[in-house]
């Protein structure tokens, strides 16, 4: 009987220290440890990096080159939503993943859908691909559109409730993700800025889109005439493209934007068609192999030019 003594105190010696172990490393912004971030999609991961800087580690769940609207979880990115102290998402968006952060999700969450505050789709009486008869299948918002983050005073109160959410989850970094998110604001007030001046004074004001993803720059004035609705693997009727070839040349349209997460096609036949242009607008759902190098504002700062160039913009 002996024997067992030692080995009896020794369980209890690391049962103790286990216990101070995880009562303070493993807690979330402790010395040691970081917060853990998971963003559903691009624009959401940007937000938190920037907030978050040094103090979490941030995970996509969408990996560059995939489309959001597609995703899937598989059980590594289960795993992770579980570990998550906060979770960036937007309701309604991305369908598995709502499943997802419903079933698993244990930390906090930032609904974008919420803080942002999503505005109605533009209605223009026709039917872009029969899109409008699958937007509650898809996208389980009814009629509002989800590319919130075209606008960037939109985007930047997202910064502001990842910013509240860090701080009650690590309030030892509070000054700091507070100093992160007002920067960020500054950053996104001065976007937004650029775009008033930049769409201000311009030949037309007409631009047409591979998909249904720029609705929130209307605010600038403009008007977005998507082919197909919010899926981008969508294909028009006919009679849209009918419709769009007569608006090409009433409107004196010099350009067909296309996107670089999906196919150009559709939007490089219409161009060809009609013996105009093609540019790309990147809906910014995500980086690409072409933009790996690059972040949400160089990408909108590359659009504004983009859109300047097609609109005749002085």
């Amino acid at each position: 009987m002996k024997p067992l003594v030692p080995a009896l105190a020794l369980t209890g010696v690391l049962a103790l220290t286990g216990c101070a172990a995880f009562s303070d490393d493993a807690a979330p912004g402790a010395s040691g440890g970081k917060v853990k971030v998971v963003a559903a999609f691009y624009p959401l991961q940007y937000v938190a990096q920037r907030v978050a800087g040094t103090h979490a580690s941030v995970e996509n769940l969408t990996q560059p080159g995939s489309e959001p609207h597609d995703l899937e979880i598989p059980p590594k990115q289960t795993a992770e939503i579980v570990d998550a102290d906060l979770v960036v998402y937007e309701d309604g968006f991305q369908p598995a993943v709502d499943d997802a952060i419903a079933q698993n999700a244990t930390g906090e969450q930032v609904d974008a859908a919420k803080v942002a505050g999503l505005e109605p789709r533009g209605h223009d009486g026709h039917d872009h691909g029969g899109e409008d008869h699958e937007i509650g299948a898809e996208h389980q918002q009814g009629d509002l559109d989800p590319h919130f983050w075209q606008d960037p005073l939109r985007l930047a109160r997202v910064g502001d409730a990842v910013a509240k959410k860090l701080t009650a989850i690590d309030p030892g970094h509070a000054d700091q993700y507070a100093a992160n998110a007002a920067a960020l604001r500054s950053d996104l007030e001065s976007l937004d800025q650029s775009y008033e001046t930049g769409l201000a004074s311009c030949e037309r004001s007409t631009v047409v889109v591979s998909h249904d993803a720029f609705g929130y720059l209307a605010r600038y004035g403009l008007d977005m005439e998507p082919i197909v609705g919010l899926s981008p693997g969508a294909e028009p009727t006919p009679a849209d493209l009918a419709r769009l070839q007569d608006l090409i040349r009433t409107d004196g349209i010099t350009t067909v934007f296309s996107e670089r997460l999906v196919s150009p096609r559709l939007s490089q036949s219409l161009a060809t068609d009609m013996g105009i242009t093609t540019a790309v607008l990147d809906p910014i759902e995500g980086l690409s192999d072409q933009t790996t190098d690059q972040d949400y504002l160089s990408l909108m700062k590359q659009n504004l030019a983009a859109l300047r160039k097609a609109d005749g913009c002085r």
